[in-house]
């Protein structure tokens, strides 16, 4: 019944389809219908892998880059985009944000566990404002009712970034989470609710103390099966969960917090991927506290525990960026309030993590991109690669807040925004 719920209410709003196309039209002139051609004249291109292009025509057929032509042979050529004077790049990808987390009717946290149309509302507005700020990819770590949106928006019935999502997490709760046998039939039955990826918590909250929740074996029962199945893993882990799930075989770790020198190393000789949080996730709940707290989960002890864990993320991310060899992807735990603010994170690990500018752009692209088992498809401007093409009024090499300004949005060949240099205020806010 509660899914059923979910689904009449996004059904309930695909009118907001006609909605998305106006606003889109307004926004770069156009309706966003995908044209057969489009020529993009740049002068300054981070190609997602850590490279620079200069002075390029990128021409896009359909859904994808169809070549990228030096100067020699672009000049003269015609142009529907001229953005030159900006710094393009491909879309980001943020690989845990949960989109269809909004605050409720009493503006307190609804978390993942509203069903009405209006709640389908916020969800919409939520995918909307993420592509606004530059993100065509976002994975999240699971709600019943990312299904629908997802869907919507994968068929172009909304407007927003393309969804990945766990569905329902598997909450260890010790020797109550069942046997290794039952976790194997959890996964399973995952896959076939349409999971992209596998959520796993082996820990509890950081709020809590970060205890593990899973066994060894268990862990491991839930990674192989997923492995089987062909699915990626996403687990939640802090303290000694992280050695955990890295000799478990999962395949990625999110947060991450009190992992030692040794367990990044680990990770590191595994190839298991860090997703870890430099501050958008508690600054968040630190503006909203009002909001939040009260709500399950969210206690006045657990709000003082936030202050001391704050420091420790940004500790953790200047470990990882220290390990040699280990994998670090973007990923900002986006919730109520964040959503269309996730490029924060980007200043937040430069800024607070010591993270290199070029390096945090590489790992919203093409390490993003291969995390989730797509670098063949997006993350990089190269011919053949998904048209996902932003760019920014700034240098984000020079000047990381220039995240902030995304003036172009281009997502498979369709283009959703396109306004002028210095249309974005230089603050930190939702994106118009």
């Amino acid at each position: 019944m509660r899914n059923a719920k979910i689904i009449a209410g996004f059904f309930g709003v695909l009118g907001m389809c006609t909605v998305a196309q106006r606003v889109a039209s307004q926004a770069t002139g156009q309706a966003p219908a995908r044209s057969k051609r489009i020529a993009i004249l740049t002068s300054t291109v981070l190609d997602g892998k850590g490279g620079m292009l200069h002075d390029r025509r990128i021409r896009v057929e359909g859904s994808v880059i169809a070549a990228i032509e030096g100067k020699a042979v672009s000049e003269g050529a015609p142009v529907d985009y001229d953005l030159r004077g900006l710094t393009v790049m491909p879309g980001w990808i943020d690989a845990h944000a949960h989109i269809t987390w909004n605050f409720g009717k009493d503006g307190k946290n609804a978390g993942m566990g509203g069903t009405t149309q209006e709640d389908a509302y916020q969800s919409a507005s939520n995918a909307w404002v993420t592509l606004m700020a530059g993100f065509t990819t976002v994975q999240s770590p699971g709600a019943a009712n990312d299904i629908p949106l997802r869907d919507a928006i994968a068929k172009g019935i909304l407007a927003g970034p393309r969804i990945l999502t766990a569905v329902e997490p598997l909450f260890g709760q010790g020797g109550k989470t069942g046997t290794a046998e039952e976790i194997r039939a959890f996964v399973r039955k995952q896959k076939a609710m349409g999971a992209d990826v596998i959520k796993i918590f082996a820990s509890q909250s950081i709020r809590q103390g970060g205890g593990m929740t899973l066994s060894q074996e268990q862990l491991s029962a839930a990674c192989d099966e997923a492995k089987k199945q062909g699915l990626r893993t996403l687990v939640h882990a802090y303290k000694d969960a992280v050695r955990a799930a890295t000799l478990a075989g999962c395949t990625e770790i999110e947060h991450g917090t009190l992992a030692t020198d040794d367990d990044l190393k680990l990770m590191a000789e595994k190839g298991t991927y860090l997703d870890p949080q430099a501050g958008l996730i508690i600054e968040n709940y630190l503006l909203y506290k009002e909001q939040y707290i009260g709500t399950p989960g969210y206690t006045a002890e657990g709000f003082a525990a936030m202050e001391k864990i704050l420091p420790m993320n940004h500790e953790l991310v200047q470990h990882a960026t220290k390990t040699p060899g280990l994998k670090i992807v973007f990923g900002t735990d986006a919730v109520a309030g964040a959503h269309g603010r996730n490029a924060e994170e980007f200043i937040d690990r430069v800024r607070d993590g010591g993270v290199d500018p070029m390096t945090a752009m590489v790992s919203a692209n093409s390490l993003g991109a291969e995390a989730l088992g797509m670098g063949d498809q997006i993350g990089t401007i190269a011919p053949g690669l998904q048209a996902d093409i932003i760019a920014l009024d700034g240098d984000p090499l020079k000047d990381i807040t220039a995240v902030r300004r995304v003036v172009f949005v281009m997502k498979g060949g369709v283009v959703y925004k396109n306004v002028s240099r210095g249309a974005i205020p230089v603050y930190a806010g939702v994106q118009p």
